[in-house]
């Protein structure tokens, strides 16, 4: 949901990872691209050239997976600073169990409101965004993402 205390040094670490990971992943496919194309063009054989060929297209759905997560990431990150500096985003303040986790019928009772607020709005941004974190709590994270997708359409649409 909302940003807490300590947030800001949580952000910063989870950047560093996920930058750590990006890196990680672009030098593989790198070698992967090296090999595919050794296996294409060097390897006398039919079948090494089109296991080569094989080869090359993963590397082209990774970087594709990565460019478009990480530009999910940015444009959700974006929309989260907007609603920040407006004082829409909502707040995190649904009850834990001792491990930490939101206790679900408290979410799903938090949920309710944002849910009516995107359906009396249906085409602000801000009510998706909020219907995203309320899915998120809840434990649905696949409705999140969709959730947030329209959020981040609906912006850049308008």
């Amino acid at each position: 949901m909302a940003k807490t205390e300590g947030s800001g040094l949580r952000m910063s670490k989870t950047k560093i990872w996920v930058a750590l990971i990006c890196l990680l992943l672009v030098f593989y496919l790198v070698v992967m691209v090296q090999r595919s194309f050794t296996l294409m063009f060097v390897s006398p054989e039919w079948q090494a050239k089109v296991m080569g060929a094989a080869h090359f297209l993963v590397p082209l759905v990774a970087a594709w997976a990565l460019i478009s997560e990480v530009l999910f990431g940015a444009r959700t990150e974006k929309l989260a600073n907007i609603l920040e500096s407006e004082g829409g985003l909502p707040v995190d303040n649904l009850p834990r169990t001792p491990g930490g986790r939101i206790i679900r019928e408290a979410a799903d009772a938090e949920f309710e409101k944002y849910r009516q607020e995107a359906e009396s709005a249906p085409d602000d941004w801000r009510s998706w965004f909020r219907l995203s974190c309320a899915y998120d709590a809840a434990g649905d994270r696949k409705r999140a993402r969709k959730a947030m997708r329209d959020a981040v359409g609906m912006y850049r649409a308008g």
